[in-house]
């Protein structure tokens, strides 16, 4: 692979104009009102993958939004790598707090990208991510370098709970058979100390509501008489945690693992800057369970997070009301040993027993997933270690993830396989938020990395 950094330099201009392309689709898969731009995306997906190399691309239907499934066999006896991706983005709102339209990709330089990163909704997650395994394959097919087999399964539901991906999954083990799973859906370090993720947190997530009276109240001839809604729900949310940030619903943490002062030493090792990161978030403090740091808060431990909250009347100016009801979004991200559905259980079962009379409380679950640990000791993980060193010049450092990708724990239970987890964006790529960008390096970087791990994997698989 000695011409790879080469072509990748050759045709820069050509990958990142393509990759802008399809950030100006708004395949938005949680709301409805951009179905036909999910499926367009879609069809982007498969003519890419062709234009690639795939010797065959099917669009696959689904119960939901398809599924982009390609492949390219040379030797039905040599090792299958199985490429995940989504093309489904999150929505874009607050849309006043993008510096410039969401969907309207632009370069700009920052100091983390001081040659540009790419400012756009689904540029690191994950469209820009799962783009260079689609460049990748490119450069091994266009030079005869592919030394063994690669399917693409591309989904549409990521952002939405991957319903749908469960379903085509068990119904398709052997058109997936697989010797590894391949995903970038995660992050590194920085772009000076690569890094490899090893653990992901599960998720749980849920809707509450809150009922009062049968309708909204003058909060002049009704207030302090009733229960406001709002109130309680604001009293009920503040309870799910004590003065040392712990959460406090009984049994939450009954299978949470607690790592060994040896490994938590470690994570330590992992470089990190409090300063920096209190600046990029313009704060001034950081906040948290008591007796962790900040990288294990967001790691290894699991958390409780308010995602929305609404009721009553948010228009211009004022109404003086008693909201009948009061609504939150609630996620919980977990860690490995504690199941998603005991614990979205557990939350319902304390939630509704702390409401107080004088309201009427519902917990509606929305989705969630398993946390995963990958082994260091793995040929995956060695062949993806080699091939960061080769690419960056620094050996990677193996890192839990305070993120979720809940079919990680599906694939392994369905496909019997492993997942390597090489993800090249970094925390300050805003990824769910205003200005989602990923840096042009991290792109080209990622195109250069992707083959040589099929290179070393076939090496160490031999």
């Amino acid at each position: 692979m000695d011409n790879l950094k080469p072509y990748v330099q050759q045709h820069k201009d050509r990958f990142i104009n393509e990759l802008i392309e399809i950030l100006k689709i708004p395949s938005i898969s949680a709301d409805s009102a951009f179905n036909q731009d999910v499926i367009d995306m879609a069809e982007a997906v498969k003519n890419a993958l062709e234009k690639a190399g795939c010797d065959s691309v099917e669009i696959c239907e689904t119960p939901g939004y398809p599924i982009v499934y390609g492949e390219k066999i040379i030797d039905k006896n040599l090792p299958t790598v199985l490429v995940y991706g989504h093309y489904d983005v999150q929505p874009p709102d607050p849309l006043n707090l993008w510096d410039s339209p969401p969907f309207e990709p632009v370069i700009k330089k920052t100091d983390i990208h001081p040659e540009g990163a790419i400012f756009a909704r689904g540029a690191c997650d994950d469209k820009g991510q799962m783009y260079m395994h689609v460049k990748a394959l490119e450069y091994m097919t266009s030079s005869n370098n592919l030394p063994c087999n690669v399917k693409f399964m591309i989904e549409g539901e990521e952002e939405v709970g991957s319903e749908s991906l469960a379903w085509f999954v068990k119904q398709n083990q052997d058109k997936l058979a697989n010797d590894v799973i391949l995903i970038s859906d995660t992050g590194m370090i920085s772009n000076q100390q690569p890094s490899i993720t090893t653990g992901l947190r599960g998720l749980s997530y849920v809707e509450v509501e809150v009922t009062g009276a049968n309708r909204d109240l003058h909060s002049g001839l009704y207030g302090g008489a009733v229960a406001n809604p709002i109130n309680v729900l604001s009293k009920m949310i503040a309870s799910l945690h004590d003065e040392n940030n712990h959460i406090t619903i009984p049994g939450f943490y009954d299978k949470v693992e607690e790592l060994s002062i040896e490994e938590r030493a470690e994570m330590a090792k992992a470089p990190f800057s409090l300063e920096q990161y209190k600046k990029e978030l313009d704060i001034d403090a950081v906040y948290g369970e008591k007796g962790y740091t900040t990288n294990e808060r967001n790691s290894i431990r699991p958390t409780l997070d308010v995602n929305g909250i609404w009721g009553g009347y948010t228009g211009e100016g004022a109404k003086t009301v008693i909201a009948s009801k009061a609504f939150a979004k609630i996620s919980m991200r977990l860690v490995p040993h504690q199941n998603w559905e005991e614990i979205t259980e557990l939350f319902k079962n304390h939630f509704e027993s702390i409401a107080p009379e004088g309201v009427r409380v519902s917990v509606k679950p929305h989705h969630g997933g398993q946390g995963y640990v990958t082994p260091i000791d793995s040929i995956g993980y060695k062949a993806a270690a080699k091939a960061y060193k080769d690419s960056f010049g620094t050996a990677p450092i193996p890192q839990r993830s305070g993120g979720s990708i809940p079919i990680v724990a599906l694939f392994e239970q369905e496909l019997k396989s492993k997942t390597i987890l090489m993800g090249f964006g970094l925390d300050t790529d805003a990824i769910h938020s205003p200005n989602e960008h990923f840096g042009v390096f991290n792109y080209l970087k990622g195109i250069e990395t992707i083959p040589l791990f099929y290179k070393y994997y076939v090496e160490l698989k031999s």
